[in-house]
């Protein structure tokens, strides 16, 4: 330190003006040893003895002598203290960069000559915007925030791999502040992030954007459309008769039929259009222009006919010709709908129209081919009723833990007893729920049910298992939110800690600082929480570590041919891994076969549900389910012999 070298210094000139004064005035001779004494401490501290006599004949010696002893110790313990520190950096696993405020490398420890592959001396002089890159002009050391980042790491060979970093200011003894980098490899986990991306985005056959994807392209173009005042159609395909490929091929000429209409329809679509697979033989395709309206029809039905008749060339299945037409159905923004769901249902009607006619044509759509519009009117009127009439319904789906067993964990799911319809379920009525402030009191609703019902079970089981319940961005949008669900516990005396809420990606990626304020609360009351319908939103892993989420829950698009789809049966093993790689339970939608079952189980996937395990149930019926399971004779339990 700094401190200790100016005493240092000063000693060394006290003990040489000594030395000059013996040599001018020639000092007593009982001075010299005490004097060489101290010379040879300052000379060699390192192996000098501190333990020297007491000379009380000359105060002023003993003083000398007793300095330098202490600076002496002072530097050995300054010394020890830096080697244990010099120790403890290069044991870190972590890679250390400490620069100055400008980003000059003034120390690296050995995880990072490591991880860029060559020694300190290479490294100490340079810049840390050598060698780091957060992909923006900003230099690195000004990004000083105490949360981690994700930035590019350049190698001594010239590849780069993706670390997480965390960006530090420390003061120095001389106050002077420095910047320490440590930093994470994250390069595995960015793979298979990007792997995860695709899987979720593509269908796994044809290699073309999935449903998923196709949806969030088509709400991209309409907004661009919107606000250019420009056209976007979207023109529905279907094959016809595909069933009877498959029937007479089998599924192999199936699948191949759909590579060679992917293939076919790729080839001449002309640039700035857009295919998607949307359902097991239908198709969709996106098309924007600037043109006037009567144009840019014009221009649909020259290419709608164009892929008529390149559709409709043959191809070969075991060595037969076999003829593949397809069916059109066109609707355009914003003559036929504002949004996506519109679009889709107004194309689907007039493919429909086409289907009618025969197939193989086109037809466009026009406001007489359905009823729908006002159907969701009355959807919308009936639902605010339901309430009123005791219309709504709470069923449970169990949850299974693959290693158990047994069941651990149910899913509570909405149904509205229409007298007239029966049962319809979520999808029917809840998107018609969420346009509107439905949603909230449908949200508010289903809690109070959770509630009401496990206080029942609670007298039959003493320890009914965790329930998880959908959570819409609508109620965490509420002011009250928190408190409202506070007050639910309170009224029906049910601990936080036996629920958990379901969000989906969409929902937590939606004024992501707000959305984290609340689920920190909610965790903190002792809520769980999970990431429903895993994979099909556009979140990254490491966006998603910074909410306090416990389970993720792989959507059961991906679970459904897991045992026979490779693709599928990858993406599912990838999630799996990086979920218990985070500390995160993963659970398995959509469980209808015991192929799918064992799949999960070898992949060592922590709980599946699905209607493999039976039908949704009532509450009444799932707390015999519960009863049964505790006394060990569980309908289901030869499933996991």
């Amino acid at each position: 330190p700094w401190g200790i070298g100016r005493w240092f210094l000063a000693i060394i000139g006290t003990a040489s003006a000594v030395i000059a004064i013996r040599a001018n005035r020639q000092l007593p001779q009982l001075w010299l040893e005490p004097i060489k004494q101290i010379i040879n401490i300052l000379e060699n501290p390192r192996e000098a003895s501190t333990d020297l006599p007491e000379d009380r004949t000359h105060p002023e010696l003993l003083r000398l002598t007793s300095a330098a002893a202490r600076l002496v110790d002072t530097q050995r313990e300054a010394g020890n203290s830096n080697i244990r520190i010099d120790e403890v950096l290069a044991s870190m696993s972590e890679a250390l960069f400490v620069t100055d405020l400008t980003g000059n490398i003034e120390y690296v420890n050995s995880a990072a000559e490591q991880l860029i592959g060559c020694a300190s001396e290479t490294l100490i002089g340079e810049t840390i915007d050598d060698w780091i890159s957060v992909g923006t002009d900003k230099p690195v050391a000004a990004t000083a925030v105490a949360r981690p980042f994700e930035a590019q790491l350049r190698l001594h060979d010239g590849s780069t791999l993706f670390i997480s970093i965390v960006v530090s200011r420390i003061a120095t003894e001389t106050d002077e502040e420095r910047l320490i980098f440590a930093a994470q490899n994250i390069d595995d986990r960015k793979k298979a992030e990007q792997r995860i991306r695709y899987l979720a985005r593509t269908d796994s056959l044809t290699k073309i954007p999935n449903r998923m994807q196709f949806q969030h392209l088509l709400q991209q173009s309409i907004a661009r459309a919107k606000r250019s005042k420009q056209y976007a159609a979207l023109i529905y395909l279907d094959i016809d008769r595909f069933k009877d490929i498959n029937d007479t091929f089998g599924h192999s000429a199936g699948d191949h039929a759909l590579e060679t209409f992917a293939e076919r329809l790729l080839a001449l679509l002309p640039e700035g259009t857009t295919p998607g697979r949307l359902a097991g033989d239908e198709f969709g395709v996106l098309v924007t222009g600037n043109s006037s309206q009567s144009e840019f029809e014009e221009r649909l039905r020259s290419l709608a006919n164009q892929i008529l008749g390149t559709i409709g060339q043959p191809f070969e299945v075991r060595e037969e010709e076999v003829f593949m037409t397809t069916s059109l159905g066109v609707a355009v923004y914003p003559r036929d709908g504002y949004n996506v769901i519109d679009l889709i249902r107004n194309a689907d009607a007039a493919l429909y129209e086409a289907k009618k006619a025969g197939g193989n044509c086109l037809e466009f759509y026009s406001h007489d081919m359905n009823v729908e519009a006002a159907e969701r009117l009355m959807i919308k009127s009936r639902l605010r009723r339901a309430f009123e009439h005791d219309e709504l319904r709470l069923h449970y789906q169990p949850k299974y833990g693959l290693k158990s067993g047994r069941i651990e964990g149910a899913e509570a799911l909405i149904r509205w007893d229409q007298p007239d319809q029966g049962l319809l379920f979520p999808s029917d009525f809840i998107p018609l729920a969420e346009e509107s402030n439905l949603i909230v009191q449908v949200g508010d609703w289903v809690l109070d049910k959770v509630c009401a019902d496990y206080r029942r079970w609670q007298e039959k089981v003493p320890s009914p298992v965790r329930v998880s319940l959908n959570l819409s961005l609508r109620q965490l949008q509420q002011r009250r939110f928190l408190e409202k669900v506070r007050e639910t516990f309170e009224a029906h005396q049910i601990s936080p800690t036996c629920l958990e809420l379901e969000i989906t990606e969409t929902t937590l990626m939606e004024d992501t600082d707000r959305t984290i304020r609340i689920l920190d609360s909610l965790y903190g009351m002792g809520l769980h929480l999970a990431i429903d319908d895993f994979g099909t939103g556009y979140s990254s892993l490491s966006a998603l570590q910074q909410f306090p989420i416990s389970a993720l829950k792989i959507d059961q698009s991906f679970v459904r041919d897991v045992a026979i789809d490779r693709d599928d049966a990858s993406f599912v093993r990838t999630i799996s891994q990086m979920g218990h790689s985070l500390g995160q339970e993963v659970v398995a939608e959509g469980v209808e076969s015991e192929e799918q079952l064992a799949f999960l189980r070898a992949e060592q996937c922590d709980f599946a549900q699905g209607h493999l395990f039976g039908d949704p149930m009532t509450g009444e019926e799932f707390c015999e389910v519960l009863v049964s399971d505790n006394e060990g004779t569980g309908k289901y339990r030869t499933l996991f012999a």
